[in-house]
């Protein structure tokens, strides 16, 4: 009986696998590219189905990527709802009742998901789903947490103001 290398041939080669023909061959990139052929999070997709699927995958991550922003709004919010409207403590001024740390913690977890989705999509190196994250984050932070607000019958006012100042609006003391 012979053993691996008996023969004094050195070890046993074996055979390589057999090469299988596929109808897609896809490429992984490591470095950054341009192009609509790109498998991004699930394979196959949007692959080589043509220019657009590869937009609604862009649309896709950036839903992502902004879904990733407005979440910690909706977890303020969920806080002090729970908490009563003061702060961390409730309003008995013990912490929030274990539903509201539960519904925190869910929501916390659904956006280190998305967080992680959208990680995994740009390393697809593919630009445009790079530009596509980059896009859905600043969209989401400028509809949740930027802080701009338009109030009513405000703009018709203060745009002649915004206009004299070169686009800026004007500040307390001009306004008198």
């Amino acid at each position: 009986m012979r053993g691996m290398g008996d023969d004094g041939t050195g070890p046993m080669a074996m055979a390589p696998p057999p090469q299988q023909q596929h109808k897609m061959e896809m490429m992984m990139h490591m470095t950054f590219f341009w192009g609509d052929r790109v498998v991004v999070l699930f394979r196959g997709w949007p692959g080589e189905r043509g220019a657009g699927m590869y937009l609604l995958c862009l649309l896709f991550v950036l839903a992502l990527a902004a879904l990733t922003e407005v979440l910690p709004v909706l977890s303020s919010l969920l806080a002090r709802r729970g908490a009563g409207g003061s702060g961390s403590l409730s309003s008995s001024g013990g912490p929030a009742p274990a539903s509201s740390a539960a519904l925190l913690t869910a929501v916390h977890a659904a956006r280190m998901g998305l967080a992680y989705l959208v990680m995994l999509a740009v390393m697809s190196f593919n630009v445009g789903v790079l530009l596509a994250a980059v896009a859905g984050h600043a969209l989401g932070f400028l509809l949740a947490r930027s802080r701009v607000r338009v109030r009513p019958g405000a703009a018709a006012r203060d745009g002649d103001a915004a206009r004299e100042h070169g686009g800026l609006p004007p500040s307390d003391e001009s306004k008198a």
